[in-house]
């Protein structure tokens, strides 16, 4: 049996993967918010995989994944997050999202952008992400980076 509402849906929890999905979603998405990337870290198993779909490769391990959320988070230092919808399953969530973030156009004026994201989390059995592939709109990417250096 399904259970749905406006913004969620979740799929009951079997015996086999007794963890709060809903709780790790809500302790894994108020981390993130801080950008502590040793805090997020603690979140990842140490085998676990993250991916951003952008043409690179996976990330796999809990200090390489620390790494490019770094990277990340100085990439992008205005960010934040816009979520559209969650749908919570028995092994983790997908997450259905934009990224807003302020970059500096070629006058030195902040310029915002936004693109919209698809997460796809997995969680184990021990309540932590073992995989983790984000999927971004590159033609919005496209976009808001041509209209942030116009």
């Amino acid at each position: 049996e399904t259970t749905v509402s406006t913004s969620t849906a979740t799929l009951p929890k079997s015996a086999a993967h007794p963890v709060d999905i809903r709780a790790i979603y809500e302790h894994y998405v108020a981390v993130y918010a801080t950008r502590d990337v040793e805090e997020i870290k603690k979140n990842h198993s140490v085998d676990s995989r993250f991916w951003l779909h952008n043409g690179g490769k996976p990330v796999v391990g809990r200090d390489a994944i620390a790494q490019t959320f770094a990277e990340t988070f100085r990439l992008w230092p205005q960010t934040g997050f816009e979520v559209y919808r969650t749908i919570f399953h028995e092994r983790g969530w997908i997450l259905d999202w934009a990224m807003t973030a302020i970059l500096k156009g070629p006058d030195g004026s902040d310029r915002p952008v936004r693109f919209d994201a698809l997460d796809v989390v997995d969680v184990d059995e021990a309540g932590l992400v073992c995989r983790k592939d984000t999927f971004i709109d590159s033609t919005q990417v496209k976009a808001a980076f041509s209209a942030a250096s116009a």
